[in-house]
């Protein structure tokens, strides 16, 4: 059965994907593919709609078979699942890729919500494998990776020509181990070395806190007394995972429970995670029937995605904070709640992965993703590749983080003192 996942990859594990078993052929016999012995599957599921022609296939699958030195050390399944790596790699999207048997253990491990590695994901952005988000306590924060970090060498591998999925096979690796990340980083003329030893890494899902506005204790909530009532709920969400939905209801019951009246949610570093996830949370701020996002799957080919009308945060200031690590999911819900004039993104501009992966069984062993469809925010923009441009720009400086100040938080306690 199909399931759907939009978040990108985990450096701690890596997707998998599909299996060659359903053959290439057009319909005719080509010379080369005659001489092939051993082959098992090789008419097709359906006939192309083109003219194209396999026969350059067979015949560098024969030559190599005939030609290599070394013939009798060939593994002909691992050829066909290289084949199939090749055929996702070419379609230039980095997001669409093939899961051989071991990457596909890899991500069910990751389904569960555990597994050993450093707690980072990674994407392509400018044919750089760049960091995402590192995740919340995990080994990648701890080492001070950060949002935005382009990775140019894993341990002595230059990562110029690596896939993603490549990337995340050299990054990952059993608990207590140690990689080594070069790493260039916005504002830096040289690359800087980062030791990372990997962990089992839990995947955090969610806190939140109140705090007191300026008009209240003449403060941006740093240490207010304890006798000001806090006004200003504060929830952080660290990923869209299948639990996400829960654990805001549940926070949403605890603001309304505590009477605060003006709310901050926190998607920095938020690489994303599932859609279903993303359109329940927007339906707490939204009527029934407003569009939270459109899959655009090509020209007329569209499926719009509705809030579900829980609707009982109508009227209540919000202010989303976002920086180069909110992604996907995260986009997708601050797209929505700023279209429909419902909160202010302030900090730095969004990661703009605003794509839908489908992931599928292909056999018992293996799986695929494919890249189906692209998002839409109400308003009908494109977050992929783009992302989200901030309504008020906050960047945060080392010497913000060495001082432990957050001057984003700073800003949007700021401006919901005004309202």
């Amino acid at each position: 059965m199909a399931k759907r996942k939009i978040g990108l990859i985990i450096i701690s594990f890596i997707f998998a994907i599909g299996l060659f078993g359903s053959g290439i052929y057009i319909g005719i016999k080509l010379p080369a593919e005659s001489k092939i012995a051993g082959l098992i599957n090789k008419e097709p599921a359906f006939q192309w709609g083109d003219n194209t022609n396999f026969a350059t296939f067979w015949q560098a699958w024969d030559l190599l078979q005939q030609k290599f030195v070394d013939r009798e050390k060939l593994d002909r399944q691992k050829m066909i699942y290289g084949a199939i790596s090749g055929l996702y790699k070419a379609s230039g999207d980095p997001y669409t890729v093939f899961f051989p048997p071991k990457e596909n253990r890899d991500f069910q491990n990751e389904i569960k919500g555990s597994f050993e590695g450093v707690g980072m994901e990674v994407g392509i952005r400018k044919n750089i494998l760049t960091v995402v988000a590192p995740l919340k306590g995990t080994p990648a924060e701890r080492a001070g990776i950060k949002a935005g970090d382009k990775i140019l060498k894993i341990n002595d591998t230059s990562t110029n020509d690596l896939s993603t999925e490549e990337a995340v096979g050299l990054i990952k690796g059993p608990r207590g181990t140690i990689v080594k990340l070069a790493i260039l980083r916005n504002g830096d003329d040289r690359a800087r070395v980062i030791e990372i030893t990997r962990d089992i890494i839990t995947i955090p899902t969610i806190d939140t806190e109140t705090t007191v506005s300026k008009s209240n204790n003449g403060s941006s909530g740093s240490n207010p007394k304890n006798d000001q009532p806090k006004d200003i709920f504060v929830i952080r969400l660290y990923n869209f995972s299948e639990s996400s939905a829960i654990k805001f209801r549940e926070a949403v019951r605890k603001m309304l429970e505590g009477g605060q009246k003006k709310l901050i949610i926190d998607l920095r570093n938020n690489p994303g995670g599932f859609l279903d996830s993303a359109v329940d949370i927007a339906s707490w701020f939204l009527p029934q029937g407003d569009v939270v996002v459109t899959e655009h799957f090509g020209p007329g080919n569209e499926r719009v995605h509705r809030s579900r009308g829980y609707d009982v945060l109508k009227g209540i200031p919000v202010v989303i904070l976002v920086n180069q690590g909110s992604a996907s999911a995260s986009e997708i819900l601050a797209g929505a709640l700023r279209d429909h004039g419902i909160a202010t993104l302030v900090g730095e501009k969004t990661f703009g992965k605003g794509s839908v992966q489908e992931l599928m069984q292909l056999t018992s062993d293996t799986s695929l993703k494919i890249t189906i469809a692209k998002w839409l925010t109400p308003k009908g923009n494109t977050i992929a590749e783009v992302g989200l441009q901030p309504d008020i720009e906050v960047k945060v400086t080392e010497s913000n983080t060495q001082k432990g100040k957050d001057p984003v938080m700073e800003k949007a306690l700021e401006l919901l003192n005004k309202k």
